[in-house]
């Protein structure tokens, strides 16, 4: 892994909001049904699969595929999760003077504005939650920045919020006043871009894993047949493969199906 070095970028960044893996720490709206260690894993696996996904859209479009993370000086707990090729980008919001922008709004800014310090002609920020976004959906966002002239990209997540925000400019209002992890987020974002004057480009709807029946969803839709040229779920396996070695499916399917599931393997072995 590479860490954020000196010198100038060009093409669209695309960064992942991203925590350091801490049990307790990440995913914790899936404890219960998961214990904060499997949470912690499954989180590891989730954002392998973001950064793999935008490196496959870097392979198509100039793109550049960085985790902003937090807190500070946590880069080594995400040794061995990365996409090759992945760079870090400190976004704690911390020492940041953004009058209005709050709690993870000032994460949201630090990361926009360090991006763009760097030279990046635009800068989308992803979500660490949504393991099998379409990949065409990251590079409809590039192409729409590509484009002459300011503007917005939004990706509106199902619940309200949003799973990706694409700008040109790090533009401080699009993140002032607005009512972080509720059902208003994208509605809000929308309201603010507009006051700015900003097209916004709205791309499909998509789902965030950030409880128990998106979990579900989530164990259903990887147990599917998956299209693999991005129009289709990104068919991540890094998560993939925490849910089989987790047994997250058995533990989503309630005690009396797994002790059914367990009587039965016991009954195979006699």
């Amino acid at each position: 892994m590479k860490r954020l070095d000196a010198g100038s970028e060009q093409g669209c960044a695309v960064a992942v909001m991203a925590k350091a893996p801490r049990p307790g720490g990440v995913k914790t709206r899936l404890v219960p049904p998961l214990t904060p260690a499997m949470a912690s894993v499954l989180s590891a696996g989730f954002v392998r699969d973001m950064t793999e996904n935008i490196a496959l859209a870097g392979s198509t479009v100039r793109i550049s595929g960085y985790v902003a993370y937090a807190p500070a000086g946590s880069e080594a707990l995400f040794d061995g999760m990365l996409a090759e090729g992945t760079r870090f980008v400190l976004a704690d919001g911390a020492g940041m003077t953004a009058p209005g922008v709050r709690g993870f709004g000032r994460c949201l800014l630090h990361a926009a504005q360090s991006l763009f310090s760097k030279g990046h002609d635009a800068v989308c920020l992803l979500n660490s939650d949504s393991p099998t976004l379409p990949t065409r959906l990251l590079l409809q966002a590039a192409a729409a920045l590509a484009a002459d002239g300011d503007r917005v990209v939004l990706g509106p997540a199902e619940d309200g919020g949003y799973y990706m925000l694409g700008m040109k400019a790090p533009h401080e209002h699009l993140f002032q006043d607005v009512a972080w992890s509720t059902s208003d987020v994208a509605e809000q974002t929308r309201e603010r871009a507009r006051a700015l004057g900003l097209p916004i480009v709205e791309l499909d709807p998509w789902y965030d894993v950030d409880d128990a029946p998106a979990l579900h969803r989530l164990c259903r839709e990887l147990a599917l047949p998956r299209r693999i040229d991005g129009l289709g779920p990104f068919p991540a396996p890094a998560t993939a493969d925490c849910i089989e070695r987790l047994q997250i499916r058995d533990l989503l399917a309630g005690p009396s199906r797994r002790e059914m599931a367990t009587a039965l393997s016991d009954r195979g072995r006699e």
